[in-house]
């Protein structure tokens, strides 16, 4: 299995693409020079040995070098012992509302990015569960199922937005099925859903759904987002910024939906949470609550040791910034006046 120690250092990358803008800029403004200097043609007779290739050859090998420190600092290892181990731990989907009505900006900066920041907060305080994320709106969508692939839940949580829904609606009953359906079938009394969602537009079936759920064994518990008093829904036409309206042309004012929030997690025989309470005393509360549900064992084959290679990488791009720091701006000697494309 392949991995970086310090994959967070990968985040160092964001540097290439601005050296890539600073040379084409820095090369855009040295043609200009020249034109100023007089005719680019004659200003190039008079440099003879002058090489435009190296110039981007030296910012390739530059470019390159840097990657390669970049990629040797997070440390690429590959799992070089694989070993089975008995873990025992609950089942837990998190279920995030990706709606309109979750753009909504009573809570700072919007209600969606609040849920996908507490979502996120809670797969690290869960660490050790088998945990799956769900997406909704008018459908529910599977994203991961059960894991312990935090990375994996960490990169689809961050991406989920209303467009990757087709339809447009708060559809609990289709995540509680979904996830029902995503348990193991022997999984009878050590699983968990948590919805995180403001409840508008919700279906009216929700609460037998949960108490149907709740039967086979599944606890749900519902974080509410928002504010009672609520918010217009953001949205762009035609690139400016306006707010959903309704068919009068008034604009809709989201509202949280917290007493059916609390009838779902009553029927699911679980806790019901808002995030105005705060993000991190959600996450702790729901932590502990879950921690008391009785585990159940499953085995898993884990690699135990890793092998290093950073050196690899580090070595290799040292000798590229090594290369490119001796390498003149000039043509070669013995290769001016060689067409390397002559036939004859």
């Amino acid at each position: 299995m392949f991995r970086f120690e310090h994959g967070e250092y990968l985040y160092a990358l964001g540097v290439l693409p601005v050296l890539v803008a600073f040379f084409i800029a820095a090369w855009v403004a040295r043609k200009r020079a020249l034109q100023r200097f007089g005719n680019l043609s004659l200003v190039e007779r008079l440099m003879p040995r002058a090489s435009n290739a190296k110039h981007i050859l030296k910012f390739i090998l530059l470019a390159l070098g840097l990657l390669l420190l970049v990629i040797g600092w997070a440390n690429p290892q590959w799992g070089s012992k694989r070993e089975k181990v008995t873990r025992k731990s609950v089942d837990i989907f998190l279920a995030i509302d990706i709606s309109q009505s979750m753009l909504a900006e009573d809570i700072s900066p919007s209600r969606l990015d609040r849920a996908k920041r507490f979502t996120q907060n809670l797969v690290d305080a869960l660490k050790g569960e088998r945990l799956g994320t769900i997406i909704f709106a008018g459908n529910a969508y599977l994203q991961v199922p059960l894991t312990t692939d935090y990375a994996a839940a960490h990169m689809f949580i961050r991406s989920a937005n209303p467009n990757m829904a087709p339809t447009q609606g708060t559809a609990i009953v289709d995540a509680i099925e979904l996830a029902e359906e995503s348990f193991d079938e022997e999984n009878k009394n050590h699983k968990a859903l948590v919805i995180i969602t403001d409840g508008e537009n919700h279906d009216d079936e929700a609460l037998a759904a949960a108490k149907e759920a709740n039967d086979n064994g599944l606890l749900i518990f519902t974080v509410g987002v928002g504010t009672p008093e609520g918010s217009f829904i953001p949205t762009y036409i035609g690139g400016r910024l306006d707010y959903k309206r309704d068919v009068a042309g008034n604009p809709v004012r989201s509202k949280i939906n917290e007493e059916m929030l609390k009838e779902l997690a009553d029927a699911g025989e679980g806790d019901y949470f808002n995030l105005l309470s705060g993000s991190d005393a959600v996450a702790e509360a729901l932590k502990m609550r879950i921690e008391s549900m009785e585990k159940r064992e499953f085995e898993q084959r884990v690699f135990s040791e890793y092998e290093s290679y950073f050196q690899y990488f580090i070595g290799f791009g040292l000798l590229l910034l090594l290369l490119e720091f001796v390498l003149s701006y000039r043509k070669n000697r013995y290769l001016e006046g060689t067409d390397f494309f002559s036939t004859s």
